[in-house]
């Protein structure tokens, strides 16, 4: 179990001091090593981090009766999107702790020691709390999916020294969150972070990264997605079965990558990237396991 809530607002306040950092000369990128910046990065994650945690024991785990450290096994709940959600926290969380060691002017080395693999070290921190619940248990699949979001991001840096393919997200309101909005959400926001059937997350594939000598445009990406329908619970129970059988969903679409726009404004710049891990609305294929084979005109 992860906290969705504590993750994206642990993603956007980095993403906001990435956003500061590219406006401010102040935090312009070191082209050598800085001590004082490299200090200063290490100590301010290792606080936020520590701070979200001991906010998470206090406000969430706190309630909840405690028992020696166990596994659970919830590898087939909700057909796996809350996986691919911890797929995508690790993979943003290691990018920014890569972002902000190179501005400090870390080496490519330690950037990928230490900081892309910041997204796993928290993560599996929240593992640990979860290990310690008796109402939870630590997720094995869990683990295994954080370090497959970092292993994304460490691979294409060992691979090609960029993020050629990038994790994306969409989301579209559905009619089950009315059915169970403690569960699924009350509003938008909160539908957003919980409504598996809403959601759908994309590998992302910048085109001309993989044909620099073509003819491509720089921003265009082709994306593969997946998401899931149809789910009132989490298990396959005779609840969820009776009301409608729960479905994958696999996509084809296109897409744009913003941070290849090119623009003269810096501000825009800095906005492109801090939102990049936005699916853009697109014309979309569709293929799901109800033997279904659909088109999207513009889909969210």
């Amino acid at each position: 179990m992860i906290n969705n809530k504590t993750a994206l607002f642990f993603i956007i306040i980095l993403c906001t001091f990435s956003l500061y950092a590219q406006n401010s000369s102040f935090f312009k990128k070191s082209d050598t090593l800085n001590k004082p910046r490299r200090n200063a990065v290490i100590i301010s994650e290792s606080a936020l981090a520590s701070g979200s945690l001991l906010a998470l024991n206090e406000l969430w785990y706190k309630d909840y009766e405690r028992a020696s450290f166990h596994f659970t096994n919830d590898n087939a709940e909700w057909k796996q999107m809350d996986k691919v959600g911890h797929f995508m926290t690790s993979y943003y969380l290691g990018k920014i702790g890569m972002e902000v060691l190179d501005w400090a002017g870390v080496s490519k080395k330690n950037q990928l020691i230490y900081g892309a693999t910041f997204g796993f070290t928290f993560l599996t921190a929240v593992e640990v709390l979860d290990g310690f619940s008796k109402e939870w248990g630590a997720s094995s699949g869990d683990i295994l999916a954080n370090a497959a979001g970092t292993g994304l991001l460490v691979g294409q840096e060992l691979l090609w020294n960029e993020q050629r393919i990038t994790v994306k997200y969409s989301f579209h309101q559905t009619a089950f969150a009315k059915q169970r909005p403690n569960t699924l959400g009350n509003n938008y926001l909160q539908q957003a972070l919980k409504d598996y059937n809403g959601q759908t997350y994309w590998l992302s594939a910048n085109v001309w990264s993989f044909n620099k000598k073509g003819n491509f445009p720089k921003w265009l990406n082709i994306a593969f997605g997946y998401g899931a329908d149809g789910m009132l619970f989490g298990n396959q129970n005779s609840q969820n079965s009776a009301l409608q059988n729960p479905y994958r969903q696999f996509y084809l679409s296109l897409d744009i990558d913003l941070v290849k726009i090119k623009t003269k404004s810096k501000f825009l710049k800095s906005v492109f990237s801090v939102i990049n891990f936005i699916k853009i609305p697109s014309p979309t294929l569709e293929i799901n396991t109800k033997g279904q084979i659909k088109f999207h005109y513009l889909y969210f």
